[in-house]
């Protein structure tokens, strides 16, 4: 009988020719980085691949000591000594790295330095040409993935922060070949829309997956547009050429959703905060200056001479004359004028939601009366009952002499049947 091994067993019977090959133990490997993840242990993460083919791979934080000297990033193109074993509980290989060595810099990794080179020194990159943020947008287009994570995250956190605010998705291929030229498209579109700001982006991944937000198209697309431009590609720590060009950078897609659009409850808040601040900043000027002319009042009481009473009098008057020129008065006026202009703002997007819900009850009531059965009888139809009340389908519900009762739409006609003809007796008539 055959022996039956389990999982544990193999993996381990894998592990041990790997370990007893002497090629794996001290093997140098070159390829190309991706997928770098610095995990909060201190260990690094990677894949090394090169064309149709790629390893994963370990550095152990104890072994970054003396084998590592810079930093690891996506698109680097490197040479790793160390041993490739199994990792027995996901039963799969892998290198676990002693050295890593720098062995120039990867084709993608190269071609994203070249262009971000040459951007710079055209100027795309100066702050000169960016263009200011609208603080209070009305209308914001979205050029990202129609699914997915990024577009729900940035609904989400448009409604809570600004339900007043009217997105405009342009749904691009983010990713693969014709992504450059779909997300192109996109800003191009909503550029012409006369839009308030744009976001663009997607989530994070490797330098392939982002590569398409590094092509020049894309950067030139966003370097020419009319419209303010945010750009969230990636996580934190993912820098692409639109970011270098777009008039702001987020870190995520949902960083550039709220960095696009204001939270409208703070704004209120802040209006009232300044409300009370300028409240109190006029009463406290009120009171200083009624001191003022209660020392003024009580010196000219006690100075007899009527010239010097006079010159008195007229430093008052001059006093009363600058206060009304800086009364706080004049801009608590102007903050409530603003204020009212945010209530009568809200006051109209009220009522348009309210005609939007109108409208759409009377469309549906006129579908409704379009199906009653009294509306079949405004076309020269009638319901015909008999004198009990019941309705009168076919010739043989009723008899000569009978009275019956027909409905129109405008009201009933009473009559009583002088004969009855039947189908077959009118066809045989002819």
């Amino acid at each position: 009988m055959a022996t039956v091994y389990t999982v544990a067993q193999i993996n381990l019977y894998i592990k041990n020719m790997f370990a007893n090959d002497y090629l794996l133990r001290n093997v140098q490997i070159k390829g190309e980085l991706s997928n770098v993840k610095y995990h909060s242990s201190g260990h690094i993460y990677f894949t090394l691949k090169e064309d149709g083919s790629s390893i994963n791979g370990v550095m152990f934080r104890q072994a970054q000591t003396q084998g590592l000297d810079f930093t690891l990033e996506n698109g680097q193109s490197v040479q790793i000594t160390g041993n490739v074993a199994v990792y027995e509980r996901d039963g799969r290989y892998q290198i676990y790295a002693k050295k890593i060595d720098l062995d120039g810099k990867g084709n993608l990794y190269e071609a994203y330095e070249l262009l971000k080179q040459r951007l710079y020194e055209e100027g795309l990159f100066e702050f000169e040409h960016k263009k200011e943020i609208p603080q209070f947008p009305g209308k914001v287009g979205i050029v990202t993935a129609g699914t997915g994570a990024a577009i729900q995250d940035i609904r989400n956190i448009a409604k809570r922060r600004n339900p007043y605010v009217q997105l405009y998705l342009y749904p691009a291929k983010v990713q693969g070949e014709g992504a450059a030229e779909s997300i192109v498209s996109g800003i191009k579109a909503l550029d012409d829309m006369g839009l308030d700001t744009i976001i663009i982006g997607r989530g994070g991944g490797s330098i392939e997956d982002l590569w398409a937000f590094n092509e020049e198209c894309v950067a030139r697309a966003i370097y020419d547009a009319h419209t303010p431009i945010i750009s969230g590609t990636g996580h934190e720590i993912d820098n692409t050429i639109a970011d270098y060009v777009a008039d702001l950078r987020a870190p995520t897609p949902s960083a550039a959703c709220e960095l696009a659009i204001p939270d409208i409850m703070e704004l209120v808040g802040r209006l009232l905060r300044y409300e009370s601040a300028l409240k109190q900043s006029m009463e406290q000027k009120l009171r200083i200056i009624r001191q003022q002319n209660a020392l003024l009042f009580t010196r000219l009481q006690s100075l007899s001479p009527s010239a010097k009473l006079e010159k008195q009098s007229i430093c008052l008057n001059a006093l009363e004359i600058r206060l009304q020129n800086v009364s706080p008065m004049i801009r608590l006026k102007n903050d409530k004028i603003y204020l009212d202009t945010l209530q009568d703002r809200l006051c109209q997007l009220m009522e348009a939601q309210k005609k939007k819900v109108c409208y759409q009850y009377e469309l549906l009531r006129s579908k409704l009366d379009a199906l009653s059965p009294t509306a079949k009888l405004a076309g020269g139809y009638g319901y015909i009952e008999s004198e009990n009340g019941e309705p009168i389908c076919s010739v043989m519900d009723i008899m000569e002499q009978e009275s019956f009762t027909v409905t129109v739409w405008d009201g009933k006609i009473h009559g009583v049947v002088t004969s009855v003809e039947r189908k077959d007796e009118i066809e045989n008539g002819r």
